[in-house]
């Protein structure tokens, strides 16, 4: 498979230079990296491949507010970098969540199981689980095994399409907060961030597939919603919770553009913390390095700058909202779901 694939890239590198290839392989990750190149295939093969396990990984650790399998997965299954291909990374899409799981994974977080993960994934995201804040739908159920995909748009799963109907100012807030921390977690990880049709204005579920009979028995028509251009018009002014997420989208985007350390071909390094509500990265940059750290929880959290490996003495700089962040000495304190970009500042 790999030669193959070795030889069909090469065989393009001849004939259009200018085309790339990319990896559609939503496989366990022990399978996935080989698609970028490993060993004699550095460098050789897909340029991109969709990053599947951030993607569950993500959904995992907002539902249960630990990062520690994410830290241990995202560290323990991936390189830092490679060499001529990156990451496509991405929160959703137009398919489902297929809850990538392993036992040998879970099964380093006891008392986690991979099936009983699994079944708290679906149960969360359908909202069967008590205090989920999601509404997505059961996809293709495996009756013997019990395992179940999830279905649903970004910001469905995310908790806007309750919070809006709930009327609750708080809750939408949180929610829009859980999509803006996705949207930079994809900006700063490494590779390319893709962003599916709708999700920059938080479209939600749309259940009009089920009056049409071609369309009806694939539930994942939900999350492939027709594009709210009237909306899409006016959320650059609009003081509503889809302006603030598209307002939210382009920052995040506009401030990845101009951050070098951002660059696809940068080394991504995972950050193990004691704090297990808090995701970190860093990202080493020519002259300095970017600390990202990540809230998952609905709470505030604190962590140490010396645990984020930041310097005493040394002034650092949120480069995602432009303000000034800490002393490296201090502590780190991040609202929930909140998200910092950190570098020193010059």
């Amino acid at each position: 498979m790999h030669d193959l694939l070795q030889a069909i890239v090469q065989a393009t590198r001849i004939a259009a230079p200018a085309v790339i290839h990319k990896a559609e392989a939503i496989v366990a990750p022990h399978d996935l990296v080989p698609y970028l190149g490993q060993g004699r295939h550095t460098g050789r093969e897909s340029n991109l491949a969709y990053h599947n396990s951030l993607m569950v990984q993500f959904w995992s650790s907002l539902a249960s507010g630990d990062t520690a399998m994410m830290t241990d997965v995202l560290d323990r299954h991936f390189p830092a970098s490679f060499r001529r291909a990156q990451w496509a990374t991405y929160i959703r899409c137009h398919d489902d969540i297929g809850w990538a799981i392993t036992e040998d994974d879970a099964e380093r977080h006891p008392p986690l199981t991979g099936p009983g993960h699994r079944t708290f994934l679906t149960d969360f995201y359908t909202g069967h689980c008590p205090g989920s804040f999601a509404r997505g739908q059961d996809f293709q159920v495996n009756e013997t095994t019990g395992d179940r995909r999830t279905n649903g748009t970004f910001a469905s799963l995310a908790g806007l399409e309750i919070a809006i109907e709930r009327g609750d100012p708080g809750l939408i807030s949180l929610a829009v907060d859980r999509i803006l921390m996705g949207h930079a977690l994809i900006a700063a990880f490494g590779g390319m961030p893709l962003i599916y049709m709708g999700d920059e204005i938080g479209m939600l579920n749309d259940r009009s597939y089920l009056d049409d009979p071609d369309l009806a028995p694939d539930s994942r028509w939900m999350q492939r919603p027709v594009m709210d251009w009237a909306t899409a018009r006016t959320a650059a002014r609009a003081d509503t919770p889809q302006g603030w997420i598209w307002r939210g989208v382009r920052h995040i985007m506009a401030r990845r553009k101009v951050t070098p350390q951002l660059a696809g071909g940068v080394a991504t390094e995972i950050l193990p913390l004691a704090n297990r509500a808090l995701f970190a990265l860093r990202r080493p940059g020519d002259v300095a390095a970017l600390t990202a750290v990540f809230n998952f929880s609905g709470h505030w959290q604190t962590v140490r700058g010396a645990d984020l490996g930041l310097h005493t003495g040394t002034p650092y700089f949120d480069t995602l909202a432009g303000q000034p962040a800490m002393d490296g000495g201090g502590l780190l304190s991040l609202p929930p779901h909140g998200r910092v970009w950190l570098v020193p500042e010059s």
